[in-house]
């Protein structure tokens, strides 16, 4: 299925590995041409490179390093698409997860700080975005966030608390910013990334686990569809809601988690 989004600009943000090196690889698979974010510029470049080679036949895929914290460098970021590309028509926001606490263990810094990475760099980036995406045929927002807006996870305080404030400023988005662009969310379940294999790792160590196959198994068994995500599961869902095909998809939160959650909505 072509999603008729070969020669659109796109910026990913947090997208040197994980998640959102899987939405800008589907997105420039499709022909977009892409702006990859990350903070280290040698792990960034590397991404660069393996995203190109799944690019579609000239799509154009580039780095720019910026911290999602300051201001200043989320400014320049979203101008670099611009500059590259001419325009700007659709934004992924994505950002590392905070440190995994419960309640009682987490320090009012802790919280302050996930607050600035997984909201305020949502805020900046898509304040600065919103005038590009308007300027085109019709942009688009799609935040990533976490299953854990639905269903609260054990020690993961700061996330299952946070993390809900994307979803309330992408569903305002949807509305305010309507109809010239769309707005969603996408709230991924385990997949495995390198922030999961790393939880895996850490659990071995402390003899939770045998071994990693012995822990993504027992994982997987929590999974109705049998297996954990792979990053471009949800990589290829946000093109889709980046494209033409989701046109009358706009305020949705949609989990993309192989049926793990329990809850109803």
């Amino acid at each position: 299925m072509d999603l008729e989004l070969k020669d659109n600009a796109a910026l990913v943000t947090a997208s040197s590995s994980g998640l959102g090196k899987a939405s800008a690889r589907a997105l420039a698979a499709e022909g977009a041409d892409v702006v990859l974010n990350g903070r280290e510029e040698e792990r960034l470049a590397a991404a660069v490179e393996d995203v190109r080679g799944d690019a579609a036949d000239g799509a154009t895929v580039i780095g720019h390093a910026a911290d999602l914290t300051d201001p200043d460098e989320i400014e320049g970021l979203v101008r670099r698409p611009v500059d590259e590309f001419g325009g700007l028509d659709h934004l992924v926001t994505s950002a590392g997860g905070p440190p995994a606490k419960p309640f009682l263990e987490t320090t009012d810094e802790e919280w302050y700080e996930a607050f600035d990475l997984l909201v305020m760099s949502v805020v900046r980036t898509v304040r600065a975005a919103t005038p590009h995406l308007r300027d085109g045929d019709g942009g688009t927002i799609v935040n990533i966030a976490s299953i854990t807006v639905k269903e609260a996870v054990d020690d993961l305080a700061l996330s299952n608390s946070v993390r809900m404030g994307v979803v309330g400023i992408e569903k305002t988005l949807s509305k305010e910013l309507a109809p010239e662009i769309r707005a969603n969310a996408v709230l991924p379940g385990t997949h495995e990334t390198p922030r999961v294999e790393e939880v895996v790792e850490d659990r071995i160590e402390r003899g939770e686990y045998e071994n990693y196959d012995a822990a993504t198994g027992e994982l997987s068994a929590e999974i109705p569809v049998g297996r954990l995500g792979e990053p471009m599961d949800l990589g290829r869902t946000v093109a889709f809601l980046s494209s033409p095909a989701s046109a009358f998809l706009s305020g949705v939160a949609l989990p993309i988690d192989g049926g793990e959650s329990a809850s109803n909505l």
